[in-house]
């Protein structure tokens, strides 16, 4: 039993996929950065009031934001000014160490930058808590390569009708 176990571990670890290299739990390095940023979120926000957590979520994002490579910074605070501008009721909050906003507590939509999961573009991802139901199907996100006037315009559309 010792050794399928080493040989299954092992495996995994040789396997890999373009976000990174797995590790014996199936998860990527990045994977579990993420997980670990959040569970720290989560307890930062437990000892927060609730009138001071909105307050200071703005300033959590705006240093996150800060410290991204710069590709994925330009794109997050086009999507941040873009977001604030259109629907200034969602709270800014991390999730997952990256930019959110959320109603009620509930994330709306999200940024995510190329670089947390070394992936080949940044996304604006949408939760099930945004109104963009149309039909049996829908994108719930979208590749961002570049903060022109046309995409921050369709973010803009998608943000309001996301918030509902």
């Amino acid at each position: 039993m010792t050794a399928r176990t080493a040989t299954t571990a092992t495996t995994s670890a040789a396997a890999g996929t373009p976000g990174g290299e797995k590790d014996h739990d199936g998860f990527t390095v990045e994977e579990r950065a993420a997980m670990k940023e959040r569970a720290r979120e989560l307890r930062t926000t437990t000892r927060r009031s609730p009138r001071a957590a909105g307050t200071d979520g703005e300033a959590d994002v705006l240093a996150k934001i800060g410290e991204m490579p710069e590709a994925d910074r330009v794109l997050a605070e086009r999507v941040h000014a873009v977001v604030r501008a259109t629907a200034p009721e969602l709270t800014p909050k991390l999730w997952y160490g990256m930019p959110a906003y959320a109603r009620g507590g509930k994330v709306v939509c999200f940024f995510q930058g190329a670089y947390k999961f070394k992936a080949r573009y940044a996304t604006l991802g949408f939760n099930d808590a945004a109104a963009l139901d149309d039909g049996d199907m829908w994108p719930t996100a979208f590749a961002l390569t570049a903060p022109t006037p046309a995409v921050e315009e369709r973010i803009a559309a998608l943000v309001a009708r996301a918030a509902g």
